[in-house]
C-alpha cells in the first residue's frame, strides 16, 4: 500500500497537536526513554507519571537500578500490574551494567538482545535516543497503521504480523523520525481510539482507507479471542501483634515473585484449616480482581493470633500448618513488592 503522504501528515500534526511535555520527552537519555517505554506497555500515561517520577528519584541511573534488590524494585512497581515487566526491567539493567559497561547499546538490533526489550520497544528507544530510522509497532500503532492503510490481514497469524512490520518500515520518513514515532504514539493514544475513533481530528482522515470504507473499528483484524475465565480463592490475613504473615509467590504465574497473603483453594478449605486455632477472626467482604485472562474473586479471612508472649496452646500447630513464609511488621510488609489488592487490604487495616 503506498504511503500517500502518511509520514508527513503525522509529523506536521505532531508538531502542532501532539504531546510535548511528558517527563520522558525532550531527552536523549536512553535510560529514561527505556524506563518510560516499559512502564507504558499496557498502561495509561496518567497512571505511569507518578511511578516514573518515583523510580527516577530512587534509581536516577541504570547502575542504581541494577544494584537494587528485586524486592525493592517490585515494591516501587506495586500497582502498575504485569509484574514480569518489573522483573525484566531489573534483569535488563543488570545486563546493561554487566555486559555493556552501564551504557545502553546504540542500535535497535542490539537493544532487542537485552532481557525484556522487544522489537518495538527497542525501535522506540533507538529512535528517541539515537535518531535511528526504526519502525515501532505497539498495539496503538498497529491500529493506526492498519486503519490508515486498510491492512486487512489477520494479525493472529504470524505471517500477517510480519507483513504489517514490513508496511511500518516502508512508511518510515527519511527525516524527523523522532517526531514521526511520537506522532504515531500520540494518534493511537488520543485520536485513533479502539472504540469511537475521533476521525474528524485525525491528520490521516483524507487518506485513511478505513475511514473511507466507513468502518474504522473493523481494523485491525485479529480473529483470535481470549476466553475469559473465572476463579475464586481465599486469602489468609494472619496477624500476631504488629506482625503479618506473608508468603512469596512462585516465579511464574499470577503475581510471580511478589509477597502476598497465603492463598487457599476455597473459603471452605480455609475455614476448615483455622477451625480450632487460638485467637479469633472473621471473613471480610469478597472483592473482584480483574486480570488479562480471567476475573478473580478473592475472599479474605482475617485471623489474629494471641500475642507471642502469651501464646495459647496450639500456636505451634498453626505455624506448622502454614505454607513457607515470613512474619513482617506492617511497615516492613508495605515496603515489599505486594500485589495491589493485598497492599490496599493492609493499608486499610
Amino acid at each position: 500500500m503506498p504511503a500517500r503522504g502518511i509520514a508527513g501528515r503525522v509529523v506536521r500534526w505532531q508538531r502542532e497537536h501532539g504531546r510535548h511535555a511528558l517527563p520522558w520527552q525532550n531527552t536523549r537519555d536512553p535510560y529514561r526513554i527505556w524506563l518510560s517505554e516499559v512502564m507504558l506497555q499496557q498502561t495509561q500515561v496518567t497512571t505511569v507519571l507518578a511511578y516514573y517520577a518515583r523510580f527516577l528519584e530512587r534509581f536516577p541511573e541504570v547502575a542504581a537500578l541494577a544494584a537494587a534488590p528485586l524486592d525493592e524494585v517490585l515494591a516501587l512497581w506495586s500497582g502498575l500490574g504485569y509484574y514480569s515487566r518489573a522483573r525484566n526491567l531489573h534483569r535488563c539493567a543488570q545486563a546493561v551494567v554487566a555486559e555493556h559497561g552501564g551504557r545502553f547499546p546504540g542500535t535497535a538490533a542490539e537493544l532487542a538482545t537485552l532481557p525484556g526489550i522487544g522489537r518495538s520497544t527497542a525501535a522506540a528507544v533507538a529512535a528517541f535516543a539515537y535518531g535511528e530510522r526504526a519502525a515501532i509497532l505497539d498495539g496503538n500503532v498497529k491500529r493506526v497503521l492498519a486503519r490508515a492503510t486498510g491492512f486487512a490481514g489477520d494479525l493472529a497469524r504470524p505471517a500477517e504480523q510480519r507483513a504489517l512490520w514490513s508496511q511500518a518500515e516502508a512508511l518510515l520518513p527519511e527525516h524527523d523520525i523522532e517526531r514521526y514515532t511520537q506522532g504515531l504514539m500520540d494518534l493511537g493514544a488520543t485520536v485513533c481510539l479502539a472504540r469511537r475513533p475521533q476521525c474528524g481530528r485525525c491528520p490521516l482522515e483524507e487518506v485513511c482507507i478505513a475511514r473511507a470504507e466507513g468502518a474504522p473499528e473493523r481494523y485491525p483484524v485479529k480473529t483470535r479471542t481470549l476466553r475469559r475465565g473465572r476463579r475464586r480463592h481465599a486469602l489468609l490475613w494472619l496477624e500476631q501483634g504488629e506482625r503479618v504473615r506473608l508468603v512469596q509467590r512462585p516465579e511464574t504465574g499470577v503475581w510471580a515473585g511478589l509477597w502476598s497473603l497465603p492463598e487457599y483453594e476455597s473459603a471452605e478449605a480455609l475455614a476448615a484449616l483455622v477451625a480450632g486455632w487460638p485467637g479469633q477472626g472473621g471473613w471480610l467482604a469478597p472483592f473482584e480482581h480483574v486480570l488479562t485472562h480471567f476475573d478473580w474473586t478473592l475472599e479474605p479471612l482475617r485471623w489474629t493470633l494471641p500475642p507471642a508472649q502469651a501464646a495459647e496452646p496450639g500456636t505451634d500447630d498453626v505455624e506448622a500448618a502454614l505454607p513457607p513464609g515470613r512474619w513482617f511488621t506492617r511497615a516492613e510488609a508495605l515496603a515489599l513488592g505486594l500485589p495491589a489488592p493485598v497492599r490496599r487490604l493492609l493499608e486499610a487495616g
